[in-house]
Parts: structure tokens; sequence; C-alpha cells
């Protein structure tokens, strides 16, 4: 099947244009052919022996069944068993991808003209499921900073604090990221940010061929120097760039990330924390991509 041309970051006009409202042949040709530009296989096996069905959008295998296996092109997606029009889903996918800090699922939900807010919060959830990305080794330059979401613990309810002591951060979230320079960006929702932490953190997001690892003077970095060449910034003095050494580019993804949390959403729970640190994290390494919607569809 011929792949649809890539355009980068679509218009509201483009859009409309390629997905026309009532056809949703149109988005599920573009979901084949996102889905399996090799040509379409079997979801449960692989099988490429497949052979189209009558009814449209729909083959059978008949390697997974005694009967035969019929699938749909939405099966084994985010999309399957859905009550809403495919092209609802591409639409809520285009505007998560062209909101910088994202969409909430209130806005999205009066958009979008939905009755509940429960199903475009659940369908943003679906889709931030699908933009986690796997994992990779970061090299060159790379910059690793914490940062903290949420209040403080004793400005929340009672009955929502997590009853743990502790300073400024106390009841707060914490997200870790590493960024190389000019490049791609790893964020991690984790639990504390103690030394073992952030060094297993550290062992699965940046290569072993590292040429630079930039921290701030946090005693948690401590013991990188030992396995990679490492530098740090003391922001305490009032000390943000030192020739090579700074962490600038992981600060500002922070500051995207943190308006997106603070001026879109308002209110992030820790328990799906990492499904918005997913998004930004895919929008942010796809900001060059010419063909990021098309990215996006094919891992749904």
């Amino acid at each position: 099947m011929r792949r649809p041309k890539a355009v980068h970051q679509l218009t509201s006009a483009q859009f409309d244009a390629m997905f026309p409202v009532g056809d949703e042949d149109a988005c599920k040709t573009y979901l084949v052919a996102r889905r399996w530009p090799n040509g379409v296989v079997c979801p449960r096996c692989g099988n490429a022996k497949v052979y189209k069905l009558a009814s449209g959008f729909h083959w059978q295998c008949e390697v997974c069944a005694k009967d035969g296996y019929r699938f749909s092109c939405i099966a084994g997606t985010i999309f399957e068993n859905t009550n809403k029009p495919l092209r609802d889903w591409f639409k809520i996918t285009h505007l998560i991808l062209t909101s910088k800090k994202g969409m909430s699922a209130r806005q999205l939900g009066r958009y979008m003209g939905f009755g509940s807010v429960k199903t475009a919060w659940l369908m943003g959830h679906k889709i931030r499921t699908a933009l986690i990305e796997p994992e990779i080794k970061l090299g060159g330059i790379v910059e690793i900073d914490e940062t903290f979401v949420g209040g403080k613990a004793h400005n929340k309810h009672a009955d929502k604090r997590d009853g743990k002591p502790g300073g400024t951060a106390s009841g707060k979230a914490i997200v870790v990221g590493a960024v190389r320079r000019k490049g791609n960006v790893v964020a991690r929702v984790i639990e504390n940010v103690s030394a073992a932490t952030l060094d297993r953190f550290v062992s699965e997001a940046v290569s072993n061929k590292v040429s630079l690892i930039c921290t701030d003077q946090w005693t948690g970095y401590r013991n990188l120097k030992k396995a990679f060449p490492h530098a740090t910034i003391d922001h305490s003095r009032k000390e943000y760039v030192t020739g090579a050494v700074h962490t600038n580019t992981i600060e500002g993804f922070w500051s995207i990330f943190k308006r997106g949390v603070v001026g879109t959403f308002h209110n992030v729970s820790k328990k799906y924390l990492h499904l918005y640190v997913a998004e930004f994290q895919f929008r942010y390494n796809n900001r060059f991509n010419e063909d990021i919607f098309g990215t996006a569809i094919a891992g749904c």
C-alpha cells in the first residue's frame, strides 16, 4: 500500500482535507498504510500470508485459529472496541501533537463536543500510552537533572497527604531527565533522588560511550564520575555556564513541561504522571520529524 505523504505538523485545513468529516474509510486507509507499510500481517502471530475479506478493511489468518482468525485494521490498537469514529481519535491525536504545552481533557471535550469529560480524558490517556517511546541510549554531551511536580504536602488537604515528613519537596512527585545536546530527551518518574536510583536511571538512559555528563552538584550524582566523564555546575554560587558545562538544555525541557502541568492540566496525579511525561517527551523528540502525526498513528 502506498505510504501517505509526510506533512510536518498538519494544519487544521490539511487535516480536514486528508480526513473529511464522515469519511471513515480515509482514516482506515491511512491507518493501514502507517501500521503495515510493508503489507498487512496478522496482529496475533505476525503471519504475512493473510487474505482480504470482501467486507472491507478486514483480513483473515489461517494460522492463528482452526477456523481462521478474522481481524480488522483496528485490531490490537488503542482504537479497538471503541464506539467513537476513527476520525475523532485522529483529531484528538492531532490536537495533542500540535499543542506545545498539551491540551486538557476538558478543553478536548469542549472542542470535540463530547458529552462527558471522562471520554476525552480516557481517549487522551490511551493516546499518551501509544506515545511512549522505546528505550534509547544517549551519547555525546548529555545533561541530567530532576524536577519536582505537585504541591507541598503541608499545603494539601489532610486526606491527600502521603504522611511522609521531609523538606521543601515533601509530597511531590519526582521526574528525572537526560537530554543530549541538540538531540533527544529521556524522562522518567522516579520514587526518590538517591544515588542508587539516579545511577540506575543513568545506566539505562546513557551510553557508555558518552563524551560528557553535565549535572548540578546534587549528592545523588556523586558516583557518576566512576563510570562516566562527569562535570558539575554549582547553581548555589550563581554559576550556570562554565565552558561546555551547563544544564540549560534539560532545564529548557522542564520549563515546557512545568508550564504544561501548571498552565494547561492544572492537576496531574502521580498515578498518571508517567503518561504526561511520555507526551512531552514524544513531542520534544519529534520536533524535527517531518511526519510526527504519521509516527504517532503508527505507534497506536
